[in-house]
């Protein structure tokens, strides 16, 4: 087995055909094909099911892979480790941020860090689906609200607090609400998840869940906010969504006094990246600049 195997591996794995893998690694397909035959042959182990319409992989080739990834991340690290006493920092770094809050908030961060360590090469996703930072391959993901329980490793970065606003065209409509039940009578715009489980606000000291509805539901934070801005309804969005609009008076707050708690800002990362120096230096970074005031 050879080491430029398991990295042509996880191409092919990643391209889903010798093909494609070919033309990413600038090899010919003959090659490719050979060294994966190769690669089984010193496993005694079938990895890839060919056929002519598509590339699979076996249940035997999905675990290899992980350890194949791992492996690769070692040898880079140790690498690193070594190169890092004469040279600056440098390799590639893997993040998945959500969409509003990595384009607003984390995007000019790793501009910033970036000038600073200009031989580090990010790669960036940014959604606002929930990804799988071992399978799919992150160094990191930056997550907001609850974390799942998991083995990764978590690591607080701040809290988001949170505010219950709807445009004043809106509330010259209805009548604005005093008390979390008068939400049942207006028209919510629900982000993700609340829309199977409704809002949690503080009612006497305790949660409550308000079971509401609405016209839209989104993943989203920026299609709430252009329909709440639009008069379509009230919304529960973290203010760092809609603090411009609430500045420029296109949305009002409500129910200030029972907003709910703030979410949790975090970064997570599998344990075996604690060891990558990028990942420490850019925690590190992270947590220092999102404590300052208006980072």
């Amino acid at each position: 087995m050879q080491i430029d195997d398991l990295r042509i591996y996880l191409v092919v794995i990643a391209s889903g055909s010798f093909t494609a893998a070919a033309e990413q690694l600038m090899l010919s397909k003959q090659y490719v094909s050979r060294r994966m035959a190769a690669l089984e042959d010193s496993l005694g182990a079938r990895l890839l099911i060919r056929n002519t319409r598509k590339l699979s992989v076996t249940d035997t080739g999905h675990t290899f892979a992980q350890h194949a990834q791992r492996i690769l991340e070692d040898i880079e690290e140790a690498q690193q480790a070594v190169s890092e006493r004469h040279q600056a920092l440098h390799g590639a770094f893997r993040i998945s941020m959500p969409m509003s809050y990595g384009m607003s908030h984390l995007s000019p961060l790793i501009a910033e860090f970036l000038s600073r360590h200009p031989a580090v090469n990010f790669q960036i996703e940014l959604a606002d689906r929930y990804v799988d930072v071992i399978g799919e391959g992150f160094d990191m993901a930056i997550r907001i609200g609850t974390l799942a329980d998991s083995t990764l490793v978590a690591r607080k970065l701040g809290e988001l607090p949170r505010v219950i606003c709807a445009s004043p065209a809106y509330l010259q409509r209805l009548p604005q609400p005093e008390k979390p039940d008068d939400l049942l009578q207006h028209a919510c715009l629900r982000y993700g998840r609340e829309g199977q489980t409704g809002w949690e606000l503080k009612v006497d000291g305790k949660r409550k869940i308000m079971a509401v509805s609405g016209p839209v539901q989104s993943n989203n934070g920026e299609v709430l906010l252009d329909a709440a801005v639009a008069g379509l309804g009230l919304v529960l969005l973290p203010e760092f969504i809609v603090g411009g609009a609430l500045a420029r008076g296109e949305l009002v707050r409500v129910l200030d006094e029972y907003i709910p708690s703030p979410l949790s800002l975090n970064a997570v990362f599998p344990q075996h990246r604690q060891r990558s120096e990028i990942n420490r230096q850019f925690l590190a970074f992270l947590q220092d600049r999102l404590s300052q005031p208006n980072p």
